[in-house]
């Protein structure tokens, strides 16, 4: 009986975790990065006529990378923005040949077929970016408008130096990620 009492008595400590001995803390673990985007200039065939405008730009900080995304309302997955994203050797609005200085160690030039809508985003040529704070940032260090023609809006990203980039498409918005490293 006295066994039994003390099979039962371990069986009920074990299934309810009691008198279990903690396990050692975890290591901290690292983000594996993938960094097979390449730096090669990335376009889409997609609508160039959209309906919706850019209304908003927002940035974020990963593990990997830096994201910035463009809000445009009404796009669709289906019928994405035309985008062309490329490393530039500067960055200028092309109509009037000049030259719009964008600060970092590489520029990428981001072109895409939706308007502006200045009542939701108020920017200029040659603005910095409305309400963008690139402060710990790793990869992302300035961003500028270069206007809208050709039936494209362009915008100039500086980044730290050229890394690998990627763009997605997604419902309602464009989004740019730069690694961090190669």
């Amino acid at each position: 009986m006295r066994r039994w009492t003390t099979v039962l008595a371990t069986l009920a400590l074990v299934l309810t975790g009691a008198g279990a001995v903690p396990a050692a803390a975890a290591a901290p673990q690292t983000a594996v990065c993938e960094t097979g985007w390449g730096s090669q200039a990335k376009s889409e065939p997609g609508s160039l006529e959209m309906a919706g405008a850019l209304a908003d730009v927002r940035t974020g900080r990963h593990a990997c990378y830096d994201r910035m995304v463009f809000d445009i309302p009404g796009m669709t997955t289906a019928d994405p923005a035309l985008y062309w994203v490329q490393y530039v050797p500067s960055f200028s609005h092309i109509p009037s040949q000049t030259g719009i200085p964008v600060e970092g160690g590489a520029v990428i030039e981001i072109e895409f077929t939706a308007p502006v809508n200045h009542s939701q985003y108020p920017v200029g040529l040659a603005d910095p970016l409305p309400g963008l704070d690139f402060s710990g940032y790793q990869t992302f260090r300035d961003a500028k408008f270069g206007g809208y023609y050709d039936s494209a809006t362009h915008i100039g990203l500086g980044v730290r130096a050229r890394l690998p980039f990627r763009v997605l498409v997604l419902p309602e918005r464009l989004v740019v990620d730069v690694a961090h490293r190669w």
